[in-house]
């Protein structure tokens, strides 16, 4: 398995600890945070589009700034491996486990996981990340229960079943946690994974209108969909949340609760 690191931010602000950055093999001074604080987050993906890796960054950095380093690593089998087997098998759980264990032995103080699919793979991990000290958060779980506390009926947009049927476990789950009965009402868009932008939008928008009049609210299961959440919300007049940007409040907000951040 190609375990890949990305450093995303150089700036050179603190001598002593040190990072790898494997594009041109040089040692890189890690970055000091605001606060005085070295702070380093674990990304970790089984999809690397390029759009997911830009919207996921942008957001991580303007909830933690431009001083944050950024950790990525992705293994897209283990995404492949759980679609072609309708669930999240042993040898992926523990190739994602494995990447949640690099991270936090390169240093990172928190890590992100990235895909639904294996979101409740991530939830058996959240114990261990405890102990440890170096918290698991996933991209998705505060987008299900924003969307659960803002209507009792959720329209849920996915691409692939494995995507789908995961959160909405995570959807009924964070419902029940806060007292709240919700209907899920299912939006699977049979052949748009892999589809370019333009073609994509047409699928996602067309299966977002078949369900709007019966929802209070939509929900994309995908991070890579979140390009198409204002569209959406434009063109039908209904609210639309997407993981990114819950995912990296969630990530500051664990922060906090370790006391890095104030």
């Amino acid at each position: 398995m190609d375990i890949i690191k990305r450093t995303v931010n150089r700036q050179l602000q603190k001598t002593g600890n040190r990072i790898i950055d494997r594009k041109d093999g040089i040692l890189q001074p890690a970055l000091q945070y605001s606060t005085g604080i070295m702070m380093k987050i674990g990304l970790v993906y089984t999809s690397t589009t390029p759009e997911l890796i830009e919207l996921v960054e942008r957001e991580v950095k303007c909830q933690l700034g431009e001083d944050a380093v950024l950790l990525s690593y992705d293994d897209p089998t283990i995404l492949s491996e759980t679609r072609d087997h309708g669930y999240v098998t042993a040898n992926a759980a523990a190739r994602l486990i494995t990447l949640f264990l690099k991270a936090v032995q390169d240093g990172a103080d928190a890590v992100l996981n990235i895909c639904s699919s294996v979101g409740e793979a991530a939830d058996c991990v959240q114990d261990m990340g405890k102990y440890i000290g170096v918290p698991i958060v996933r991209v998705d779980e505060e987008m299900c229960r924003d969307a659960a506390r803002r209507g009792s009926r959720i329209g849920v947009l996915a691409t692939l079943p494995t995507t789908l049927e995961p959160t909405k476990n995570t959807i009924l789950r964070v419902a029940r946690e806060i007292g709240k009965p919700v209907t899920l009402t299912d939006g699977l868009i049979d052949g748009a994974f892999g589809l370019n932008q333009e073609q994509f939008k047409e699928l996602l928008l067309k299966k977002a209108g078949e369900i709007c009049q019966d929802v209070d609210i939509i929900l994309l299961c995908q991070g890579s969909m979140a390009y198409c959440e204002e569209l959406i919300a434009n063109t039908y007049g209904k609210p639309v949340v997407s993981s990114p940007r819950y995912g990296a409040a969630a990530l500051k907000e664990a922060l906090r609760m370790k006391g890095l951040i104030e």
